[in-house]
């Protein structure tokens, strides 16, 4: 199955297991952030939107059942969590569920295991807001009403402009090549060399030019992406410091006493 991608948190104080889940999950196409502790976590959900929470349940400062009750309860999220943990009782799962997890997996775990459970619950969720509605920062576009907005103003676009936003943020925020937008909106049929950059002028001009910082990017030789690239405080202090010198191979399973 395509790999799904997204923004991911992964909340663990174990490195090694947060360097290895980091490391695959980058190699796969997703974005990845860190926390070393659930007080980091909150913080981090605060300043921005996940696609999912990988949330390890032992954690310094606030626990992962504490960080799962505040996310539901205080901050009103519904981002997917995923909660990964050594506590593999009945009674640790059901409390762990019950306190606001979407899927639980026990260590030690496969990370093709925890990649596929992921991506379901990305899935999952991108089909249950709103009909299907996506959003990127404060850009949101609704596929069934066939409309865009942008900081709550209504923006117009072309049919394909429409097409060519609806991939970028279906993928938001893996990199999309310029073969397979070509691809999708015009059936293999590729255009003249210059109709997909005129198409992404318009676009580009139509969601970022009135605002305050861009969310269309053209990725050198590689492809376009939108995504919301400012500076976040999540780069200081929240990641693992340097990869481990050893990199498990897929296919070997991640162990700890959390």
């Amino acid at each position: 199955m395509k790999n799904t991608g997204g923004l991911i948190l992964i909340v663990e104080d174990h490195m090694a297991i947060a360097e290895m889940v980091g490391e695959y999950l980058e190699n796969h196409g997703y974005e990845v952030d860190f926390a070393r502790d659930g007080t980091d976590a909150l913080r981090l959900t605060h300043e921005t939107s996940y696609d999912a929470i990988i949330l390890d349940r032992s954690l310094p400062r606030l626990d992962g059942l504490d960080v799962c009750r505040r996310l539901r309860q205080e901050q009103r999220s519904s981002t997917p969590i995923l909660m990964l943990t050594a506590r593999d009782t009945l009674d640790d799962k059901v409390t762990g569920l019950e306190a606001g997890a979407d899927d639980y997996l026990t260590k030690p775990f496969a990370i093709q295991e925890l990649e596929a459970r992921l991506g379901a619950l990305i899935r999952r969720d991108r089909k249950s807001i709103g009909g299907g509605v996506l959003r990127v920062s404060d850009l949101v576009l609704d596929p069934e009403a066939m409309t865009v907005h942008r900081a709550g103003k209504e923006l117009h676009l072309s049919p394909t402009g429409f097409q060519l936003l609806h991939i970028l943020m279906r993928e938001s925020p893996r990199v999309v090549s310029r073969q397979e937008i070509e691809r999708e909106i015009w059936k293999g049929e590729a255009p003249d060399s210059d109709t997909l950059r005129s198409h992404l002028y318009n676009l580009r001009k139509t969601i970022d030019r009135p605002f305050d910082h861009p969310l269309l990017h053209t990725m050198q030789t590689a492809g376009y992406k939108i995504a919301d690239l400012r500076p976040s405080a999540s780069a200081v202090g929240t990641q693992p410091q340097q990869r481990s010198a050893y990199s498990p191979a897929p296919q070997e399973r991640a162990s700890a006493t959390a």
